[in-house]
């Protein structure tokens, strides 16, 4: 028996990229900033061999209930922490740091053989997707009259998904204000396979997703009904505001507790120093260098709460003068 075992630690030993020792870094959360993070633990475990980055999909919601219960050291979040987390964490004695890695815009999509809805004002959204349009609005023609009589077959993020919250607040007036009856997932694949299989079909989900999957889908332009008429999103019109008000930054949210790991440490400098070129690498809009220098400076003050659940965060101050002020 000693024999075999010294055999098998010899051949554990030898085998590349394998360390006894290795140790991890428990990520987990939006579906919307996990490429981006997967990116960053990729890279960063280049330069790390004995450190493990773990990534996962639980949604936003799900994502910040085991980040406030102490499970995870690092949360990806595609909206701002709700005043129900802030309680949880507080609850559990979980402190956090607010950073900000990217822009995101999301996406509204129909099939690629729709030919009738190439913009959708924010009111036509809010009446196909408000809760009183459950079982009442259900045909493309309640719409615009001059549309297919048939019935839209809708896609969307499930009810653990910042996206849902950001998407029905913006649309609807309250983050969670929905109607039911539609299809929903925490996997964007199975969005995108809904939305290319139907020819009726309509969704929404971050912009980076369509980015991968544009040969499958349609992209469709947003009017805010302030004189612009639609407004497509990318990368200039997410940056610049113009894409509203379906633009908003990601995060990731780090567990002060975290950090008196040396590696959790290690991994966010990776992390704000690499933002930009890796969320740009995989679809995302890279946020301006004076956004990041704040970022970078909360994180080294360990300056923790949010910037967005604030007062300040309702100001009408840009993204860039609420970081600069807090």
């Amino acid at each position: 028996m000693k024999r075999f075992f010294g055999l098998l630690m010899t051949i554990l030993l030898a085998l590349p990229n394998i360390s006894l020792a290795a140790t991890y870094i428990r990520v987990d959360g939006s579906s919307t900033v996990y490429p981006i993070t997967e990116a960053v633990a990729e890279e960063f475990g280049k330069e790390n061999k004995d450190i493990r980055v773990t990534v996962g999909i639980s949604g936003t919601g799900g994502g910040f209930k085991k980040f406030c219960r102490g499970e995870t050291d690092v949360s990806d979040a595609s909206r701002p922490i709700k005043a129900s987390e802030v309680a949880l964490c507080k609850e559990n004695a979980i402190e956090y740091i607010e950073i900000p890695v990217a822009y995101d815009g999301l996406s509204v999509l129909v099939n690629p053989s729709n030919t009738w809805a190439d913009s959708l004002t924010v009111s036509e959204l809010k009446a196909i997707w408000e809760p009183a349009a459950q079982g009442v609005i259900m045909r493309w023609n309640q719409i615009r009259p001059e549309w297919p009589n048939e019935e839209i077959a809708l896609f969307g993020p499930g009810t653990d998904s910042g996206t849902y919250d950001y998407f029905t607040e913006s649309i609807n007036g309250k983050a969670g204000a929905s109607r039911g009856d539609f299809t929903s997932s925490e996997d964007d694949n199975i969005l995108v396979q809904g939305i290319a299989g139907n020819k009726y079909s309509l969704g929404y989900f971050g912009l980076a997703y369509y980015e991968e999957n544009a040969d499958k889908l349609k992209l469709v332009a947003v009017d805010n009904e302030k004189g612009q008429g639609g407004i497509l999103p990318t990368m200039e019109t997410v940056n610049n505001g113009s894409y509203a008000p379906l633009s908003r930054p990601i995060f990731i949210y780090v567990s002060t507790a975290a950090l008196k790991k040396p590696e959790v440490k290690s991994f966010v400098d990776f992390y704000i120093a690499n933002s930009a070129q890796l969320s740009e690498e995989v679809g995302y809009i890279p946020l301006p260098d004076d956004i990041i220098t704040h970022a970078a400076r909360r994180f080294k003050q360990e300056k923790t709460g949010s910037v967005f659940t604030t007062s300040a965060a309702k100001s009408g101050l840009s993204f860039t003068e609420l970081m600069a002020r807090n």
